[in-house]
């Protein structure tokens, strides 16, 4: 047998077991772009989800610990019937397929984005997150820097020279001090429509929190906002984005002196450091994981980087940098080796 099958007969003893019932079957429910997976089952007329997280390669425990803060919070997370932390399985509440992605319409956009919103600003406002590794310096560069080695180099073919690199670092430095002007609160990380799902109470449900930071307020509104997955009108972004800035004056988060202008700058440049990241990371699960499911999404994250670049004087020259290598080129397709 192999390793894959070796793992799908472990998952299967351990849910057969946990549950009684020698008679159940699991079927894939998602995976994402690490090492987790999700698997669905039902018993006793109820539908329960298997987390098979390999402890080698993505130990369970921080889905555990972040997850019981959020819960605490009053915010909707899977609840654990059982764990086997060795082997990396867990049984957990089972939260539906309804995912934001498939669920936003033009007609319910307000409603499941306000719910977001709320759920977000519980988040920032009653989870402690002081405890978390920080969202800082060396962590904001490094994202940055994913863009050039697997965007420009590997999938362009192009290796920027000194003038590009003196473009790329003045860039990233405006980004990053934007990042660090900003106050520090607990960040989801990847707070967006394939994470959220409608549920019947206490909407949304939360997932994939695993990874959350100590870092700045507008990290999470930029990746739910402007999302790599779905996009909207910027003008209704726009309404969203002062909607939520007004909940966090309402809950004594900011003060005044963080107007409308201020805060779309917090918000621009944080989602810019998001789309920078993911422009190269898409990349990175295609050429060194061999995940090429990401792909299909570049288009829409490379658009919202020039976009947003070029609408900021400081930013126009690193977005010229940009169009200038990707001209021509369809994004999409893999480059050869």
């Amino acid at each position: 047998m192999t390793a894959t099958d070796l793992r799908a007969a472990a998952r299967l003893a351990w849910t057969r077991t946990t549950l009684g019932d020698d008679t159940l079957t699991l079927e894939s429910a998602s995976s994402d772009a690490s090492f987790r997976s999700y698997w669905r089952t039902t018993h006793g007329g109820r539908s329960w989800i298997v987390m098979d997280s390999p402890p080698e390669r993505e130990d369970p425990q921080p889905w555990l610990a972040i997850g019981r803060r959020l819960a605490a919070a009053g915010l909707h997370v899977p609840g654990v019937a059982a764990q086997d932390l060795d082997q990396g399985f867990l049984l957990i509440e089972d939260l539906g397929s309804r995912l934001y992605l498939a669920a936003l319409d033009d007609a319910n956009a307000d409603k499941l984005y306000g719910d977001a919103m709320d759920a977000l600003l519980a988040m920032q406002n009653r989870v402690a997150s002081d405890d978390l590794p920080p969202f800082d310096h060396t962590v904001l560069v490094n994202g940055l820097e994913v863009m050039p080695e697997w965007f420009l180099k590997r999938h362009l073919g192009h290796t920027p020279d000194c003038e590009e690199w003196d473009v790329l670092e003045a860039a990233f430095d405006v980004i990053v001090r934007n990042a660090l002007a900003q106050p520090r609160v607990f960040v989801h990380r990847d707070y967006h429509s394939r994470n959220l799902l409608v549920v019947g109470e206490n909407n949304p449900g939360i997932i994939d929190f695993q990874g959350a930071l100590h870092g700045p307020l507008t990290y999470d509104l930029a990746s739910l906002l402007r999302d790599a997955y779905i996009e909207w009108p910027r003008e209704r972004v726009e309404g969203w984005v002062e909607s939520y800035r007004q909940r966090l004056l309402g809950a004594g988060m900011i003060d005044g002196k963080v107007d409308a202008r201020r805060f779309r700058r917090w918000f621009d440049l944080t989602g810019l450091h998001r789309h920078v990241r993911v422009l190269g990371q898409f990349y990175r699960l295609w050429y060194r994981d061999g995940k090429p499911a990401y792909l299909k999404d570049v288009p829409q994250v490379f658009r919202y980087v020039v976009e947003v670049a070029r609408s900021y004087p400081e930013l126009a020259d690193f977005a010229a940098l940009l169009e200038r290598h990707a001209s021509g080129r369809d994004l999409t397709q893999v480059a050869s080796a």
